[in-house]
């Protein structure tokens, strides 16, 4: 039976567990090629509708890691943009490859891929979900702290894919997911996270400070009336320091500092960031071989 990797609900705990602990393995023998037979003579083809850095770039290395071919493929290049069927295109990429990685501006484009593939389809984001990132941010997690299994994430801002991928993914493995949000910005579709209006009730106790930015891609039109909204959410070093002392600071970047971040808390002490962003590479790796390998 094909497998999909479309919301990270997926996997149970033992899954996500041993695929984090698999792509610690992969991170530590990075150099010695551990690993890099494991897409031989397979195609796994990057689908992007929309700009990428680090899902792209990421998972483009990660399959070239693991002996693959990755093959970038945009909307304009592809039947798609001139009618073609879903349906159809998830029938005919099929019979040519060995798994999609598609990011869209629409979760149902991405669950009609699925629908209709007959290889594994990997959410590399939509609106609603973004569970490749959440992948990378749980083993960044485990890699600071030992284990993930009680442990306290604070969400600031906008509950967004992010934080709805947090939640489902986070809670499966022990970490208490608490989303900070003012009233039209939080998570409305029953996820099992807790959630305040009080951004320094969220960061008591925590273990970790995340947050996105306010404006992505597609809200450009209220961007003045997102920003009034979420400022007093801003994960700044006021707000760090109610958290606990070894606390760390997380982004899925790319980052807008001044606004939804401090520029003193995205590149300080017990920023994590970059890791996070390195750590898509490992995850991503160790997802692959569980689907395809």
């Amino acid at each position: 039976m094909t497998r999909h990797f479309l919301t990270g609900t997926e996997l149970d705990r033992a899954e996500l567990e041993a695929l984090l602990a698999r792509a610690a393995e992969l991170k530590a023998g990075r150099g010695d090629g551990v690993g890099c037979e494991a897409l031989a003579g397979k195609t796994v083809a990057l689908f992007f509708e929309k700009p990428s850095t680090r899902t792209r770039v990421s998972f483009q290395v990660a399959v070239a890691e693991l002996g693959g071919n990755p093959l970038p493929l945009r909307a304009d290049e592809l039947q798609l943009g001139r009618g073609e069927s879903i349906a159809d295109t998830a029938e005919v990429l099929s019979r040519y490859l060995h798994a999609i990685v598609i990011r869209s501006g629409s979760q149902e484009t991405v669950d009609q891929l699925a629908a209709g593939a007959a290889v594994p389809v990997v959410n590399g984001l939509t609106p609603l979900h973004h569970p490749c990132q959440v992948l990378a941010d749980l083993l960044t997690l485990r890699e600071r702290f030992g284990t993930l299994d009680g442990l306290r994430l604070a969400y600031l801002g906008d509950g967004n894919n992010v934080a709805r991928s947090l939640a489902l993914m986070g809670g499966a493995v022990g970490v208490e997911v608490v989303v900070a949000a003012p009233e039209g910005y939080r998570l409305e579709d029953g996820v099992a996270a807790g959630q305040t209006a009080d951004p320094t009730e969220a960061v008591a106790g925590a273990d970790a400070l995340y947050t996105d930015v306010w404006v992505s891609m597609g809200d450009e039109a209220e961007a003045e009336e997102r920003r009034a909204a979420l400022a007093p959410y801003q994960l700044s070093e006021e707000l760090l320091a109610k958290a606990k002392p070894e606390a760390i600071v997380l982004h899925c970047l790319p980052a807008h500092p001044g606004e939804e971040i401090t520029e003193g808390a995205l590149y300080g002490p017990q920023s994590a960031v970059f890791d996070q962003a390195e750590n898509r590479l490992h995850a991503q790796k160790a997802l692959l071989e569980l689907l395809l390998a």
